[in-house]
């Protein structure tokens, strides 16, 4: 696959741009091209389930494409943001119009923030982690780098696990369950960290206090300079981008469990998150549709990730199913007798 199909991951910033531009019911630009079009578009296209030949792996690494593709999301991102605020607090618009620029850089915030901070706080480098850290931020969901990497990765398809939505869970249910999960989750987790070294929790390498002080500046800022309002507008983009996030963790392990043997639990397999190999969804949201490989190797960057065909397959897309689990009855219907005898 050309590597410049990967800058369709843009076009959900750009179709923001758009509706900033264009006002009106263009506001809503982003919601539309995200839960419409796309859904519409991927219906005529057959997934590709072709896999990759080592050297196209090993090209693909070598390429810094691929990579400055997800580091150019954190000028994209924080621009957007920064003036669409500006903008918003500096005119007078109709509510439906400010409603729709709002879900539109929440949309952003959620793609192109949050899900790349995703992909770059599994990286091994300082410096990218450093990025993923910072793209969280304005999304007030920084304690997510500590429950994902040390608590999602390791409970996936167990009780212990906030992000795992239970079999016949609502989406409502477990937005709640999750957000408020992983946050107590990210907590304990930080707690452990510093117990094994042989520090207090009140330390001064106590990280999730790091994390809130620095969502602080953040908000402290943007009320510096676009007052309360300002702070208003950033809480809501946050709030719709962690919703996003959210609903891509339901439909992306929903009702999968892993078996208990003995006193532990199976091991984390391909069997436990939910495939999906449409096309538009995979490239615009950087492969994470193929969310089995990701946790079958969660260091395995998003440009050598493949569909594993053995795995539980979402029926849609991410955006087709994500709009179906807003419906639970429609949703259970549709998932629940997809779900493996094992989970």
């Amino acid at each position: 696959m050309n590597q410049t199909k990967y800058l369709l991951a843009y076009t959900i910033p750009l179709s923001a741009i758009i509706g900033l531009q264009l006002g009106g019911l263009w506001s809503f630009t982003t919601v539309v091209y995200a839960f419409g079009l796309i859904p519409i578009w991927e219906a005529f296209l057959t997934p590709n389930p072709d896999k990759l030949s080592e050297e196209m792996k090993e090209s693909r690494l070598a390429n810094w494409f691929f990579d400055g593709m997800l580091y150019f999301n954190v000028i994209i991102v924080f621009s957007i943001l920064l003036y669409g605020i500006w903008y918003l607090t500096s005119i007078s618009l109709p509510t439906y119009e400010l409603v729709g620029l709002i879900l539109s850089f929440g949309i952003v915030l959620g793609t192109n923030g949050i899900n790349v901070a995703h992909e770059l706080g599994h990286r091994t480098t300082i410096w990218e982690r450093t990025l993923a850290k910072f793209l969280l931020m304005p999304a007030m969901y920084m304690h997510f780098y500590i429950e994902h990497n040390f608590g999602h990765h390791v409970n996936v398809g167990t009780s212990k696990d906030p992000a795992t939505s239970k079999k016949n869970q609502s989406i409502f249910s477990f937005w709640l369950t999750s957000i408020s999960g992983q946050i107590i989750n990210s907590i304990k987790i930080q707690r452990s960290l510093l117990k094994k070294q042989k520090r207090s929790f009140f330390s001064v390498k106590n990280d999730f206090f790091y994390y809130q002080l620095f969502q602080m500046i953040y908000l402290s800022l943007i009320g510096t300079y676009f007052d309360l309002f300002g702070v208003f507008l950033a809480l809501a983009i946050a709030l719709v981008s962690v919703l996003l996030l959210e609903t891509i963790n339901y439909i992306e392990h929903y009702g999968l469990t892993r078996a208990v043997k003995g006193n532990r639990y199976a091991r984390v397999t391909p069997m436990h998150s939910w495939n999906s190999n449409h096309t538009i969804g995979r490239l615009v949201l950087y492969e994470l549709t193929r969310h089995s490989d990701h946790h079958h190797r969660a260091s395995k960057k998003y440009q050598i990730l493949e569909s594993i065909e053995d795995s539980p397959q979402l029926p849609f897309g991410y955006t087709t199913s994500m709009l179906i689990a807003f419906v639970p009855p429609l949703w259970f219907k549709l998932m629940n007798k997809r779900i493996p005898q094992n989970s």
